[in-house]
């Protein structure tokens, strides 16, 4: 008997995931959605959700509620994982972050969806193997992993394929630890 609360499905080839990772930002929050399996990334979306500078803060954060929520609806992610805030000296520009970053943990629980936070630090380990990588070294093996011909613009977007496919990475090794499925 498999002893998971996951939604994955398991087959008997393996664990398909389909996963939604978040660059949370109140501006600009990215978003990518990948399918993985048997240690493959399948790209189906990527891109930001906007809000324009000379709209009401609050509008702003529907805005972003409304998007993630629309992203869920429409790709049914199996987890979710979103990049945990690196403070920076710019206290309002955090606090605003922050907000932006509830809204999009609030639309996941909604849903009930799995969710999971990763460092900096952590996503850069699992996609370069060095957790000091630079952003453009971050970019181009998202570029690699992923299959795609172009590093995805914008940046936002980049990093939110990078925590997705850092959860599957991440994930993978996790359930290999704890010997739920003979083959991952």
């Amino acid at each position: 008997m498999l002893k998971t609360d996951c939604r994955d499905i398991i087959t008997k080839q393996g664990v398909f995931m389909r996963i939604l990772g978040i660059d949370p930002g109140f501006a600009i929050m990215g978003y990518g959605v990948i399918d993985y399996f048997k240690n493959k990334i399948e790209v189906l979306e990527y891109g930001v959700i906007r809000t324009e500078a000379n709209t009401e803060f609050n509008k702003r954060l529907l805005r972003n509620y409304q998007g993630i929520n629309e992203i869920i609806s429409i790709y049914k992610p199996d987890h979710v994982s979103m990049e945990q805030l690196f403070y920076n000296t710019n206290q309002k520009t955090v606090i605003n972050v922050c907000q932006a970053r509830g809204v999009a943990v609030l639309a996941v629980a909604q849903k009930d969806l799995p969710f999971f936070e990763y460092t900096p630090l952590q996503i850069k380990q699992a996609l370069c193997g060095y957790g000091r990588a630079d952003k453009n070294q971050v970019q181009q093996m998202v570029r690699v992993l992923a299959n795609l011909k172009d590093i995805p613009k914008p940046d936002d977007a980049a990093d939110a394929l990078a925590v997705a496919i850092c959860h599957a990475n991440s994930f993978r090794e996790e359930r290999k630890k704890q010997d739920l499925c003979t083959s991952i």
